[in-house]
C-alpha cells in the first residue's frame, strides 16, 4: 500500500465488479477507507471487502440501487457515519440497454438515466453534506458521450454526455470550497459486461488507435489519480482513456 489517500475516505457506487470493483481496489490500496455499493451480488461484494481487508485496507459494503434516490443516499450517510466523513465520491454505478431510437421503451430510457444521470446527481448531494473542502467527485461517464459510431446506443450516450454539463456545472459551484469534479469517460474495458472475446468487442477494435481493450486497473489509475493531490488543479474536465476510439 501507499499512503497517496492515506486518512481519506472513499464511496464507490457500483463498486463490486468490473471497472467499479478496480476503483475501489486501487483507493484502498492508496491508503483510502472504501465505502462499496452492490445491487444484487452480495457475495462479490463481500469476498471484495474480505480481499481489501486481507490487504490491510478498510472497506465496506452497502446494498443500494442507484435507481432508487432514497436508497442510494442512505448508502452515502451510512457510509459517512461508518467512516466519519466522505472525502472522494466515485459515481461509478451504471446501465447500458441498447435499442433503436423508434422502438425504445419508455422503462428503459427513465432506467438509463434514473442511473447513468440521476443517481450521479443524488449521491453528489448526498455526499456534499460530509465532503470538507478539498474532496474530491469523479463520474465515470463514457467515450460515448464522444462518439457513438454503431446503431443502437443513443440513449446510453445522451446518458454520458449530460454528464459534461453537470460536472461543469458543478465544478463551478464547488470551486470555492476546493472540491474538484470531473468525469473519467472509458473507451471499451474487458469486463463481464463488455468482454473482448465476443465478436461485437472485437469488432470495437478496428475504431480504435490501440486496438484492444482497456483493462479496469487501467481505469482505476487515472480515478485514483484525479483522487489524489497530483489533480488539485484539475476541475470540469471530462478525461478520455480510450485507446483512441474518439480520436
Amino acid at each position: 500500500m501507499n499512503t497517496t489517500l492515506e486518512r481519506k475516505v472513499a464511496f464507490v457506487s457500483g463498486g463490486s465488479r468490473g471497472i467499479g470493483a478496480a476503483i475501489a481496489r486501487r483507493l484502498a490500496a492508496d491508503g483510502a477507507s472504501v465505502a462499496l455499493t452492490y445491487h444484487g451480488n452480495r457475495e462479490a461484494a463481500q469476498a471484495l471487502v474480505a480481499q481489501i481487508e486481507a490487504d490491510g485496507g478498510r472497506a465496506l459494503a452497502l446494498q443500494s440501487d442507484a435507481a432508487d434516490p432514497a436508497a442510494l443516499a442512505a448508502a452515502v450517510d451510512a457510509a459517512a457515519a461508518h467512516f466519519g466523513r466522505i472525502d472522494v465520491l466515485v459515481n461509478n454505478a451504471g446501465v447500458f440497454v441498447g435499442g433503436p431510437i423508434d422502438s425504445f421503451a419508455l422503462a428503459d430510457f427513465e432506467r438509463t438515466v434514473a442511473v447513468n444521470l440521476r443517481a450521479v446527481f443524488v449521491a453528489s448531494q448526498a455526499a456534499l453534506r460530509h465532503m470538507g473542502d478539498g474532496g474530491r467527485i469523479v463520474n465515470i461517464g463514457s467515450t460515448n458521450a464522444l462518439r457513438m459510431p454503431f446503431a443502437g446506443g443513443a440513449v446510453y450516450a445522451m446518458s454520458k454526455a449530460a454528464l459534461t454539463g453537470l460536472a461543469k456545472g458543478m465544478a463551478r459551484d464547488l470551486g470555492p470550497r476546493g472540491i474538484t469534479v470531473n468525469n473519467v469517460l472509458p473507451g471499451p474495458v474487458d469486463t463481464d459486461m463488455n468482454p473482448a472475446h465476443t465478436e461485437f468487442g472485437q469488432s470495437l477494435h478496428g475504431l480504435m488507435a490501440l486496438p484492444r481493450h482497456g483493462r479496469p486497473a487501467e481505469i482505476a489509475g487515472m480515478v485514483a489519480w484525479l483522487a489524489g493531490p497530483e489533480a488539485d488543479f484539475v476541475t470540469g474536465a471530462d478525461l478520455a482513456i480510450d485507446g483512441g476510439f474518439s480520436a
